[in-house]
């Protein structure tokens, strides 16, 4: 299936965007051209996404594929889970009773030991290319999926999100730093009211409109449409989501009053109000030296925050149409280091699914005895970018042309992890 490459639908607000586009500067503020588009395929199991984006190349043997007994286990001991036979590590006792919701894949078979062509690679299915910036996959699926609400299709936070490429800009991230950060761009500067700022608008609208007869109507339609949206945004009661630090302390308690905890809890409230894709990043997972005392801190933080959001999520019944992506991009060597620590091991390493329409309480695929590579249903990169879209009711062999009218798939010859949603 070929379609011409066309903007994503609904409307996304990109800071950096903001400033460096030109519909808007009387507030203080910039919009980038929006246009509406659907494009559902398939009967979907998911409606959002949140995937937790953990850099550096977390440890697949200190997490969610321990090796108790071997030589390569390290000082972290395997616990058991609510799921009979399937243990994790012990930096996760919280998420360890949530297993229920749990798939693990522990047979991802990565191809680089780079940093940055692996996650090229991660988070868009493609290797990285000098001639063509490929797609994320949220930009991706906000391309094949209409938007539920107000607020923008695609947030990343704490971090960036890789580009939209031939996607266009309409579908890159909205960024947001740190969770619980006031957006300055989604409201009046400082010193302009409510109604001076109204009458900016007016002016706008008028400089817009004397301007139409110079731009291609395409243009023109598509910057009314981004600052219409905009302001809509900038009114919009659903921008509460942002708020986080409006919780209930025990509530914030909950998720672990940490950066990623609250940026879980944002994550939770954005898919509330209609959010379709999610990523939360964080970093600090090369441990080529103490990998163990890292790896507990990591869990400190990491663990009561994912428990309580899949807790959370399975209460209010979103769980079944929101999914839950834990991935790093690569694992650790199983040989410990003279200093103690991990190197980069693509070989083989593990990733968490939930919800969307997953069948919890499951692993698939499995390493050797030491962790080295796959031994059972290797499962391919690109296959869990495919799996992503199938959740969403995205056929991922689907072709879109670039502007140089280059096909593309918007996954690269990936396949579902069918055992996922069986």
């Amino acid at each position: 299936m070929r379609t011409a490459s066309t903007p994503c639908t609904g409307y996304r607000l990109n800071r950096r965007a903001f400033v460096g586009a030109s519909a808007g500067t009387f507030l203080g503020m910039n919009v980038n051209t929006l246009v509406a588009r659907a494009g559902e395929d398939r009967k979907a199991t998911a409606d959002h996404v949140i995937l937790f984006w953990n850099g550096g190349g977390m440890s697949h043997i200190d997490t969610f594929d321990p090796k108790p007994g071997r030589d390569v286990q390290g000082d972290l001991e395997p616990i058991k889970t609510s799921v009979a036979g399937v243990q994790i590590s012990e930096i996760f006792p919280l998420l360890a009773q949530q297993m229920k919701h749990v798939a693990l894949v522990r047979s991802i078979a990565g191809q680089n030991g780079d940093h940055g062509r692996a996650t090229y690679q991660l988070q868009t299915s493609y290797a990285q290319s000098a001639n063509l910036q490929h797609p994320g996959i949220g930009s991706v699926v906000v391309s094949e999926r209409k938007s539920l609400g107000d607020l923008p299709a695609y947030v990343t936070i704490g971090g960036g999100a890789p580009k939209a490429g031939y996607l266009g800009q309409a579908c890159e991230a909205y960024f947001v730093g740190r969770p619980g950060e006031k957006d300055p761009y989604l409201a009046f500067p400082a010193g302009i009211t409510e109604v001076r700022g109204n009458k900016r608008l007016d002016i706008l609208q008028k400089m817009n409109q004397k301007a139409a007869a110079a731009l291609p109507g395409e243009e023109v339609a598509g910057s009314q449409t981004a600052l219409t949206e905009a302001v809509k945004l900038m009114r919009s009661p659903a921008l509460e989501a942002f708020e986080v630090r409006k919780e209930k302390p025990e509530v914030v308690e909950k998720y672990g009053d940490s950066e990623f905890g609250r940026s879980a809890l944002l994550a939770r409230r954005l898919v509330e109000k209609g959010v379709r894709f999610v990523q939360v990043n964080r970093g600090g997972f090369d441990v080529h030296t103490n990998a163990f005392p890292a790896m507990r801190d990591h869990g400190d933080v990491m663990d009561p925050a994912l428990a309580a959001l899949i807790s959370d999520l399975a209460e209010t019944g979103l769980l079944k149409k929101t999914m839950i992506v834990v991935l790093s991009e690569f694992g650790r060597t199983p040989k410990i280091n003279p200093q103690a620590g991990r190197d980069h091991h693509p070989g083989v390493f593990s990733c968490l699914f939930a919800g969307g329409g997953v069948k919890g309480g499951q692993v698939i695929g499995s390493s050797d005895a030491d962790a080295m590579l796959p031994k059972d249903r290797p499962v391919k990169v690109s296959h869990l970018h495919a799996s992503i879209c199938h959740a969403l009711g995205i056929d991922p062999n689907k072709e879109v042309m670039t502007p140089l009218q280059r096909p593309m798939k918007l996954v690269d010859s990936g396949k579902p992890v069918d055992e996922l949603f069986s």
